[in-house]
């Protein structure tokens, strides 16, 4: 399956519904955790228009998800 083109904007709401909340932002980049599992890794979100196919595959790694589960997030 084809990784989707999204925004920093939609990323953010898409693993908010993970369970990720915002602890913090430093300038255009947000930085979330997982709000009960502390194992899982935390994220760093540009607020861009369109987030690279690099940084998009390393924060679905990083949450542990497919990019079928990123399209049902959407």
């Amino acid at each position: 399956m084809k990784l989707p083109v999204i925004s920093g904007k939609d990323a953010v709401k898409a693993f908010g519904k993970l369970g990720y909340v915002t602890v913090r932002q430093t300038g255009s980049h947000i930085r979330m955790k997982h709000q009960s599992d502390g194992s899982k890794n935390p994220l760093s979100i540009p607020n861009h228009k369109v987030i690279g196919k690099g940084l998009l595959r390393k924060l679905l790694r990083d949450a542990e998800i497919t990019i079928e589960d990123l399209y049902d997030l959407l």
